[in-house]
Parts: structure tokens; C-alpha cells; sequence
């Protein structure tokens, strides 16, 4: 591969090889980061959803028990 490469001017080895691999894989990069981030945004979501639901079972079974205690 470095004998193939080494006849050839820098700005092929350093500009167009980089852009044609970018236009070809491109894509494919897009897609993963977009899913990378999209499960990570869930996942949080997810997390923030199970704490607000634990937060608000936990206050409201407090305030009742303490009601029942007063009776």
C-alpha cells in the first residue's frame, strides 16, 4: 500500500483520499452517532421518568401513611 501511495501528489494523500472516504462512509458514520446519541438520550429520559415516579410514589405514600397515623 505505501508503494502505491508514495508516487503519488500530497494533496491526493491528504485531501481527496480523506474527502472520498467521508463521501463514501459518511453515511454509515452519521447513522451510528445518530443512534449512539439517540440511545443515550433515551436511556436518560428513561432515567429521569423512573426517578420523577419514584420521587412522586415515595412523597405521596409519606403523606398518606402520615394521614392515617393522625386518624
Amino acid at each position: 500500500m505505501k508503494e502505491l501511495l508514495d508516487g503519488l501528489p500530497w494533496w491526493v494523500k491528504w485531501v481527496a483520499i480523506p474527502v472520498l472516504a467521508i463521501a463514501v462512509f459518511g453515511g454509515l458514520v452519521g447513522s451510528l452517532l445518530g443512534l449512539l446519541f439517540g440511545l443515550l438520550f433515551k436511556v436518560v429520559i428513561f432515567a429521569a421518568l423512573v426517578g420523577g415516579l419514584v420521587f412522586v410514589v415515595k412523597k405521596f405514600t409519606s403523606s398518606s401513611s402520615d394521614s392515617r397515623d393522625t386518624w
